[in-house]
């Protein structure tokens, strides 16, 4: 029995110690928590925006001229409207968004909506 148990011992640890090893590829966001927001069912693009304000497109950084490029090429593309999805980081300014929407706006993106992580319940104490 007891090579068994160190096995399952031995597995335990390399699955605690393994997920935490794994990189995770991507811009460090932290999105605010919300509750039950709508959705959209038209097609989306999404702009990221991190903790220093630079705006990131389909995993690129880039500049405002050019995501304005960007933007109308998608509402061009699409022949229902097009909708933003906003990954604003909780530390950005409200001027970085607002900037940013304006500029969906004049790229002819209407609706807009800012992403958001789904607010985690406490669990339940069983008294």
């Amino acid at each position: 029995m007891a090579p068994f148990l160190s096995v399952l011992f031995l597995l335990a640890i390399l699955v605690m110690f393994g997920s935490s090893l794994v990189f995770t590829p991507g811009i460090p966001i932290d999105l605010p928590e919300a509750a039950e927001l709508p959705g959209t069912s038209n097609p989306t693009v999404a702009v990221a925006v991190d903790a220093e304000g630079h705006l990131y497109f389909e995993n690129q950084i880039i500049d405002e001229p050019r995501l304005k490029e960007k933007l109308t090429a998608a509402v061009d593309q699409n022949k229902e409207p097009v909708t933003l999805v906003i990954q604003a980081d909780k530390q950005v300014k409200h001027e970085s968004t607002t900037r940013l929407a304006l500029l969906a706006r004049s790229a002819g993106i209407k609706d807009l909506y800012f992403g958001t992580r789904a607010r985690v319940a406490p669990v339940p104490r069983v008294p």
